[in-house]
């Protein structure tokens, strides 16, 4: 083992460490590594960098794009509201029209947003069925990860074995080379999934679905807003008469977080969405949330009247078309953990108001605005529904649980759909029939997303979800480099000496049970940026065709079905389905190893080692 060997996997172990803590964040170990690795003399820097015109990082940036606008025309939409029509009151049948439904969609584009789609969908199915959402949440999460098995397009770790066996020379897989397997393992997941969804209602916390169909009641409840909020009526000789809210630091002074302002129109009472710029006038009432009155406040200034309690249901349920409630939740990788609902800028950002906070499923009482957030959190959000309805735009840091309105008014550019359809069409076909490298396809796809309207340019910056295009830029330079410094051929060399006898299926058996180990710890991404190398060598060692040992490594990438944090999927659905660590793995595993058995066996057959 040579010095420079050593090295690179120092870096590597590093790497993965930091990856296993998620701190820093995962982007930013990558970047780490672009600068360690030119640094220690093993790459050049333009080998080290080589990642950013890798044209499988394009097209991954691309398909971020046509996935935004699927969301945004509401075809991903409409889609759920499908579900809901033909699942009728039976729950198996809508078990498997929503995994033919996540897989069909997330074929096309990231499973992550096709998960955060379709779950305020389930959670509102489940409360009509009267089911345990429990039941559907991880068959969801499942179906999406499956959809990773479909296309080439599907999950990025396929495009990176892809672009691996190109660098090597190779012809890379065609865009339904996938299908076959992920076909047949989606049909065994639906199975599967029918079998055991008992099972997955049978945990210490049981999931009722009346409790995520939230009306604006419910929420009021739940958060125990009729603890916090309060009505102040604004007297003709207030000071408060004439001011603006920002001028009045209420919510640094006193806490005092305002919510909404009803006033008297000419013909009826109007609500507006408290603003910084919002100017008080006499006879307002302010909808305002304190944890208790505040004697001070009161005292400072006069003129104001403390309605009852019983008040602030009123107002909620009188101003329900205007008033808006929506349920958020923050996952795993959010960057707003660790901040404050100050620091989130929410009204400023969104024209929304935070209101309630739950951890653990009980509400938190206090001074919200200074909680630190933490992943599995939950808050309530109130504004006009014209602007929660966009919110469902932002789903990076954050997922909405319910869908506030309609299905049509969440999508800015429903008129659009035929159009995102068609442009979706053109470039699936560009890629089946080869008529264009695949890029070339994609950013196609893109730009006629954006001649039709489907998306603009704010939107399709917004819809790249960057920190996984780093991800993949920064490890594949360690596939070079563990290949410049045989770290490649040393492990190739140990499988081969330990498995060689045993024959290529051993090998692939090997391989995939390796790549899933590797994926409990770091992203599937990285996985596949690791093995892929490690497979093409192994088969070359062989004098085996490298396709059936790539397909392998592509599979096993996407079942990261054994812990909820294998996958950013599964963290999702953790906290909506009331899971357990141990649900994921008494349920996973099973089906993990009924993946390794359909990759043993069918890899061979479609491809011939």
């Amino acid at each position: 083992m040579t010095f420079e060997l050593i090295c690179v996997l120092v870096l590597l172990a590093i790497a993965v460490g930091l990856f296993t803590r998620n701190r820093p964040s995962v982007d930013a170990v990558a970047v780490i590594m672009l600068v360690a690795l030119p640094l220690s003399g093993i790459l050049t820097v333009p080998e080290a960098l080589a990642g950013f015109s890798d044209p499988s990082v394009i097209v991954i940036a691309a398909l971020f794009v046509i996935g935004d606008g699927l969301v945004r025309t509401g075809v991903a939409y409409q889609l759920g509201e499908l579900l809901m029509r033909h699942a009728g009151q039976s729950e198996a049948r809508l078990l498997v029209l929503l995994m033919l439904t996540v897989a069909g969609l997330g074929a096309i584009m990231s499973s992550t947003g096709v998960v955060a789609i379709f779950m305020p969908v389930v959670l509102s199915i489940a409360a009509r069925l009267k089911i345990p959402v429990s039941r559907l949440m991880m068959p969801l999460s499942f179906a999406g990860l499956i959809s990773g098995m479909m296309t080439l397009v599907a999950t990025p770790p396929n495009m990176v074995v892809h672009s691996e066996l190109v660098r090597s020379g190779l012809a890379g897989f065609s865009f339904f080379a996938f299908a076959p397997i992920g076909l047949v393992v989606l049909v065994l997941g639906i199975g599967y999934m029918l079998l055991t969804r008992r099972r997955l209602a049978s945990g210490v916390i049981e999931a009722k679905a009346h409790e995520f169909r939230h009306g604006v009641l419910d929420l009021v409840r739940e958060y125990n807003l009729t603890e916090r909020q309060r009505c102040l009526q604004v007297n003709s000789n207030s000071p408060l008469a004439g001011r603006m809210l920002n001028e009045l630091q209420l919510r640094k002074e006193f806490g005092i977080n305002v919510i909404a302002v009803e006033r008297q129109g000419r013909f009826r009472t109007l609500l507006l969405g408290a603003t910084g710029s919002t100017e008080i006038h006499p006879g307002d009432c302010l909808l305002v949330d304190m944890a208790s009155p505040s004697n001070d406040f009161v005292e400072d200034f006069s003129g104001l009247e403390l309605q009852p309690v019983v008040q602030v249901k009123n107002h909620f349920v009188r101003h329900q078309r205007q008033l808006g409630l929506a349920e958020v939740m923050v996952p795993s990788d959010s960057s707003f953990i660790g901040k404050t609902i100050q620091q989130l800028a929410f009204r400023s950002k969104h024209k929304l108001n935070v209101i309630g906070l739950r951890r653990q499923r009980q509400a938190l009482d206090g001074v919200l605005v200074a909680e630190k957030l933490q992943a599995g959190d939950t808050f309530l959000v109130s504004g006009n529904w014209a602007d929660i309805r966009r919110l469902q735009g932002h789903s990076r840091d954050f997922v909405v649980l319910t869908l506030p309105a309609e299905v049509e008014d969440v999508a800015p550019a429903l008129s659009q759909a035929p159009y995102a359809l068609l442009s979706l069409t053109v470039m699936v076909f560009l890629m089946v029939t080869g008529l264009v490298p695949n890029v070339l396809a994609a950013l196609v796809g893109c730009l006629l997303m954006g001649l039709f309207r489907c998306v603009d340019m704010t939107s399709a910056y917004k819809s790249i979800h960057w920190q996984s295009l780093i991800l993949i830029v920064g490890m594949l330079p360690f596939a070079l480099a563990l290949e410049k410094t045989g770290g490649i051929d040393l492990v190739v060399e140990g499988l081969l000496s330990v498995l060689g006898s045993a024959g290529p299926h051993a090998i692939l058996a090997t391989l995939f049970l390796v790549t899933s180990f590797i994926g409990l710890f770091i992203s599937n991404t990285a996985t596949a940026v690791l093995m892929a190398p490690v497979a093409i060598a192994s088969a070359q060692a062989l004098s085996a065709s490298p396709y059936p040992f790539a397909m392998t490594v592509a599979i096993a990438a996407s079942a990261a079905f054994m812990t909820p944090i294998s996958s950013p999927v599964n963290t999702l659905v953790l906290g909506p389905g009331n899971y357990r660590f141990i649900d994921f793995v008494r349920i996973g595993v099973p089906f993990t190893v009924l993946v390794l058995l359909v990759t043993v066996v069918m890899v061979p057959l479609l491809f011939p080692l």
